[in-house]
C-alpha cells in the first residue's frame, strides 16, 4: 500500500512484475525514504507507487478525500482536493495548469487508458475546469511558453506546515532512473529551498473543487 499522509513508512504497491522488479522496488523504496525532501514515485496515471516520510510531512494537514489523496493519486490531489491550495502555493498558475498540460500529453499517449479516461470525465464535470482544459490551457501555454509546463527544474511555491519552512519554494527534480522508467514509473523530488529574503504571501485556502481563474474560459 502506498504511503498516505500521516501514515507509516512507504512500501511499494504490489505490481504485476518479475521478482527482480519487485526486489528493485523494495530497495528503491529504501533509497526514496533516505531522501530528506518530499519524493514520490507514480505511474502514467499519477497513481502513487511509493513516497517517503518527507512527502507525508508536507501533506500531513490535508483532510480526507475519497479519490484525491496525495499519497494515492497526485494529479487528482492537485486538481480536485479542496485542501490542495493550503500546501501548493499559487495553486492555479503554478500547479493546476502545468498538471493539466501534463495530463493532456498523457491522454495523447495513452488515450484508451481507463484510469486517464476517469480523470477526464471528472474534469468534464466541472464546467470551469473543462473550459480551462479545452480552451484556456492552449492559450496559457502560448502566452507563457513551453518552459512553464516543464516538469524537471520548475520552481514552484509551497506552504509547508512545518514553521521552519513555512511559505517557501521547491525545485521539482525528475530523478527517474532508466530501470524505473522501463517499469512505467516516474520519480519526482521537491527540493525545498531556503528563502534568503522576506516574502509576503497571502495564504487563501480555496475550498471546493478546483476552479481555474487564471486563464480565459474561451478564446477566439
Amino acid at each position: 500500500m502506498a504511503y498516505q499522509a500521516g501514515g507509516e513508512r512507504s512500501v511499494p504497491r504490489p505490481v504485476l512484475e518479475t521478482p527482480e522488479a519487485q526486489a528493485y522496488l523494495r530497495d528503491y523504496a529504501a533509497l526514496v525514504e533516505a531522501v530528506p525532501f518530499p519524493s514520490v514515485v507514480f505511474d502514467h496515471r499519477w497513481d502513487v507507487v511509493l513516497t517517503n516520510t518527507a512527502f507525508a510531512s508536507l501533506f500531513r494537514g490535508v483532510g480526507p478525500h475519497p479519490t484525491a489523496m496525495p499519497g494515492e493519486n497526485f494529479l487528482r490531489f492537485v486538481l480536485f482536493h479542496p485542501d490542495a491550495s493550503t500546501v501548493l502555493g499559487e495553486h492555479e498558475s503554478s500547479w493546476c495548469l502545468p498538471m493539466l498540460a501534463h495530463f493532456a500529453a498523457a491522454v495523447e499517449r495513452h488515450g484508451h487508458d481507463h484510469g486517464l479516461q476517469a480523470i477526464r470525465r471528472d474534469i468534464a464535470q466541472d464546467p470551469i475546469m473543462e473550459a480551462a482544459y479545452r480552451q484556456g490551457l492552449p492559450h496559457w501555454i502560448r502566452a507563457v511558453g513551453e518552459q512553464a509546463v516543464a516538469r524537471d527544474g520548475a520552481v514552484r511555491p509551497l506552504l509547508h506546515p512545518d514553521p521552519r519552512w513555512g511559505a517557501t519554494e521547491c525545485r521539482v527534480v525528475d530523478e527517474t532512473p532508466r530501470t524505473l522508467e522501463e517499469m512505467g514509473y516516474t520519480r519526482l523530488t521537491l527540493v525545498l529551498r531556503e528563502l534568503r529574503r522576506e516574502r509576503t504571501r497571502t495564504r487563501v485556502p480555496r475550498r471546493g473543487a478546483a476552479h481555474l481563474r487564471v486563464v480565459p474560459a474561451t478564446e477566439d
